[in-house]
C-alpha cells in the first residue's frame, strides 16, 4: 500500500481519481501545468463578476452526486433550467413533456415539414427512453454509500441488464452521424441546422438525440462551477495528497518508469493515471530508446496511429458584465439558455466556403482576406446557437448587486482562429467578435443590453489550448470526423477505455472515451483509480 501513484492532469478526471486513491491511502502525487486545478471546470473573478471559464452547468448530476456522496463530500447543486430559443419564441424545459411545446415550435417554424418533424420527434422520445436505461436512476453506476451496499444483483443489477442488453441494440440503429440521419428524413437544411447547428461535426445520432434528456438534468454548484474541482482539491490535501501545479511533464520513460518535468527534475512511479491531452502523451515517449521489442512496436503504432487525428470542435465564448437587474434577464429567459436568432440556419453563412477558402489560403495581412473573414463572421454569428448561461441566476453572489454576468459561447472552428492569428490580427478579431455578438443580442433577445455592457472579453480555441494544452482547443477530446476513432465507443467497453499500451500506465478523461464531456472525465477517473487500487492490492 506504500506503492506511489502519479497523476498527471489536474482536470477533473485527474482530481476524481486521486480523490478515490486518497480515500484508500494510497500515496498520490498530482501534477498540473497550469496555476490553477480544474481544467475546463473553473470559476474566476473579474471586477466582483463571477463567471465560469470553461463549463457553464454539470449533467448527469446523478453520477456526480454518487461519486461525491462516495467521498463523503457536500457540494450543494442548484437545479439550472435550460431553455430553446429560436427567435423571438423562448421554451423552457422544467420537465419531459415540454418537448412537445418544442415539436409545436418547430412545426409553426418549418410547417411544411410537418411529417418529417413527427419522424424526428418520435425518434428523439425513443432514444430518451434508451438513454434512461443507460444513466437512469435504475443503473447500478448511480448508486452510493449505504444505497449501494443494499444493491442486490438479483432484484436489481440482472434487471437491469437484462434491460441494458435489448437496448444497446436499438441505440446502435441510430450510431450514424446525426447529419445523415436527418438528412434521410429530410432535405430541409434550415431545419436540421436548427436541430443540430450547436453540436460538434459528426456528432453520433445517438447522442444527439438523446440530448433532449440531458437537458433536464442540468445543475449548477453553488459558488460557480469550478466549485466542484475545489472541493476535490480540499479533499486531497486533507488526506495528504501532493499537488504540483504549474509543473509539465515533458518527458516519459515507459520502462524505468520515470517522468521529467520542464525543470529537468525526474520522478519515479509505481503507476502512472494520464488525465491530459492523449497526443501529448505519446509525443513524450521516445519509442527509439526503449528496448523491450514488443512494447516498443506498440508505443511506434499507437504514435503513427493518432499522429494525424484531431481534436473535436472548440468554441468561442464572449463573457460580458451587464448593469442591469438579473430579473431583467429572468423575465426573458430561463439561467441557461440555447437561443438562434434566425431559422434559416447556419449554412446561410457557407461554412463549408470557408473551410475549403482557408485550404487554399495562407495566412498573411492581405486587407482584402480579413474583409473576406469579417464578412464571413457577421452571417456565422448571426445564423450560429448561442449558449448562454447567467451566473448571477443560480446563484446571487455571483454578481454585484444590481448587475448580471453572462457568458455567451458558440462553435468555431480552430483552423480559422489560427489562420487570423498568423495573419497579426488576432486581438482585433476577438474585439470584432465581441462587438458582433452583442449587437446581435441587442437586437433580438435582450433589446437595451449593449448600451448597459460594461465589461466585455472573450476567449477562443487558442485560449482553450493554451489552456488546457488540448489538441486543436478541443473542449471534448477526440472529433467525431477522424477517419476511425482511436478510443472505444461502446458502454460495454467503458472499462477498458483506461487502459494503455504501456505497462503500469492508465489514462482518463475526454481523450479516453467517445462520445465525451464531464461524466466520462469523472467516471473514467474513478475507473482508472480502481484499476491502480486493485494492482495495489495484489502486490
Amino acid at each position: 500500500m506504500k506503492e506511489h501513484v502519479v497523476i498527471v492532469g489536474g482536470g477533473l478526471a485527474g482530481l476524481t481519481a486521486g480523490a478515490f486513491l486518497a480515500k484508500e491511502g494510497i500515496s498520490v502525487t498530482l501534477f498540473e501545468k497550469e496555476e490553477r486545478l480544474g481544467g475546463l471546470v473553473n470559476s474566476f473573478e473579474r471586477e466582483g463578476y463571477v463567471f465560469d471559464g470553461g463549463l457553464r452547468a454539470v449533467e448527469s448530476s446523478g453520477l456526480i452526486i454518487s461519486a461525491l456522496n462516495d467521498l463523503g463530500i457536500d457540494l450543494e447543486l442548484i437545479k439550472s433550467t435550460v431553455s430553446l430559443g429560436i427567435e423571438d419564441h423562448i421554451i423552457p424545459l422544467k420537465e419531459t413533456n415540454d418537448i412537445n411545446e418544442f415539436e409545436g415550435l418547430i412545426k409553426r417554424l418549418y410547417p411544411e415539414e410537418s411529417e418529417a418533424i413527427d419522424i424526428i420527434m418520435r425518434d428523439i422520445r425513443n432514444v430518451m427512453k434508451y438513454m434512461m436505461v443507460l444513466l437512469g436512476n435504475e443503473a447500478p453506476v448511480y448508486k452510493s454509500g449505504e444505497e449501494k451496499q443494499k444493491v442486490s444483483f438479483f432484484k436489481t443489477v440482472l434487471p437491469w441488464l437484462v434491460k441494458l442488453i435489448s437496448t444497446i441494440p436499438k441505440l446502435a440503429k441510430f450510431k450514424m452521424p446525426v447529419e445523415e440521419y436527418l438528412s434521410n428524413i429530410t432535405q430541409n437544411q434550415a431545419l436540421i441546422d436548427i436541430i443540430i447547428q450547436h453540436f460538434f461535426e459528426g456528432t453520433p445520432a445517438s447522442f444527439a438525440l438523446s440530448y433532449f434528456l440531458f437537458y433536464f438534468d442540468y445543475n449548477y454548484p453553488k459558488g460557480g462551477t469550478g466549485s466542484l474541482p475545489e472541493a476535490l482539491v480540499n479533499y486531497m490535501k486533507e488526506h495528504d495528497c501532493l499537488i504540483h501545479t504549474e509543473t509539465k511533464i515533458c518527458s516519459l520513460d515507459p520502462e524505468n518508469k520515470i517522468i521529467r518535468d520542464q525543470h529537468g527534475q525526474t520522478y519515479h512511479y509505481d503507476h502512472l493515471i494520464w488525465t491530459a491531452d492523449n497526443k501529448y502523451l505519446y509525443s513524450i515517449v521516445d519509442s527509439s530508446k526503449i528496448s523491450n521489442g514488443k512494447l516498443k512496436k506498440k508505443v511506434s503504432r499507437r504514435q503513427e496511429a493518432i499522429k494525424d487525428l484531431r481534436g473535436a470542435e472548440s468554441v468561442l465564448s464572449v463573457y460580458l458584465g451587464v448593469d442591469k437587474d438579473p430579473e431583467y434577464f429572468n423575465s426573458i429567459c430561463t439561467e441557461h439558455v440555447f437561443y438562434t436568432p434566425d431559422k434559416r440556419g447556419l449554412h446561410v453563412a457557407k461554412p463549408d466556403h470557408m473551410k475549403a477558402w482557408l485550404k487554399n489560403n495562407h495566412p498573411d495581412k492581405n486587407q482584402k482576406n480579413k474583409e473576406h473573414i469579417k464578412n464571413y463572421l457577421k452571417d456565422y454569428f448571426y445564423y450560429n446557437t448561442f449558449e448562454i448561461s447567467f451566473p448571477v441566476l443560480r446563484d446571487l453572489s455571483l454578481a454585484p448587486k444590481g448587475k448580471t454576468g453572462m457568458i455567451v459561447s458558440c462553435l468555431f472552428d480552430y483552423d480559422l482562429c489560427k489562420h487570423i492569428n498568423d495573419s497579426g490580427w488576432y486581438e482585433e478579431f476577438k474585439t470584432f467578435s465581441e462587438d458582433l455578438i452583442i449587437d446581435i443580442l441587442d437586437k433580438s433577445l435582450f433589446p437595451g443590453l449593449k448600451a448597459s455592457v460594461e465589461l466585455h472579453f472573450s476567449a477562443t480555441p487558442l485560449s482553450l489550448e493554451k489552456h488546457t494544452g488540448n489538441t486543436d482547443g478541443a473542449i471534448v477530446g477526440w472529433a467525431f470526423t477522424n477517419p476511425y476513432m482511436p478510443v472505444p465507443q461502446s458502454m460495454i467497453s467503458m472499462p477498458k477505455a483506461v487502459e494503455t499500451v504501456m505497462p503500469h500506465i492508465y489514462q482518463a478523461g475526454q481523450w479516453t472515451y467517445s462520445p465525451a464531456g464531464l461524466p466520462i472525465s469523472l467516471l473514467t477517473g474513478k475507473v482508472a483509480a480502481g484499476r491502480v487500487k486493485k494492482k495495489v492490492r495484489k502486490r
